[in-house]
């Protein structure tokens, strides 16, 4: 192999390692402008999932009202999601699959996303009220404050 060929070898490698070195953490986070941040929704709902993740972990819900009865739309349950800060930090605020199982009622306040999808990115208001729901609704004052008004998901 000639030395021109060595050379143009290792600028080619180099290049291909910087690029997956540049694009791969790219591919692993993405931005909130999916995220309508200029609107707000208050939600009430009863855990069906919660995923943790590294750099996010999500909460899947189906709607209730404040008797804790599921919320239907076209005679189905209304699903909805929210997206919080990581799996490790969510834990430090207590909350994770042992501190909040499948069943837990909570209240949170989500960014909705901008196609319209039932999914949101949490905006600052997480409460828990245990699985069973306190009369008058899940509330601050009824549930526990897990995550306040300063709280970035990001």
């Amino acid at each position: 192999m000639s030395d021109v060929t060595r050379k143009l070898c290792l600028v080619t490698s180099l290049l291909g390692v910087n690029m997956l070195v540049t694009v791969v953490p790219a591919l692993s986070h993405h931005s909130f402008a999916m995220y309508d941040q200029t609107t707000t929704k208050t939600m009430t709902g009863k855990l069906t999932r919660y995923v943790p993740g590294a750099n996010h972990a999500q909460l899947l819900f189906v709607v209730v009202d404040n008797d804790g009865k599921v919320v239907m739309k076209d005679g189905k349950p209304l699903q909805w999601g929210v997206e919080t800060g990581s799996a490790a930090a969510m834990s430090r605020l207590g909350v994770s699959p042992d501190t909040f199982p499948e069943g837990t009622f909570f209240t949170t306040r989500l960014y909705p996303l901008r196609d319209g999808r039932n999914f949101g990115a949490l905006a600052g208001m997480l409460i828990a009220c245990g699985t069973a729901m306190p009369k008058g609704g899940c509330t601050v004052e009824t549930g526990k404050r897990l995550v306040g008004e300063g709280f970035n998901a990001q």
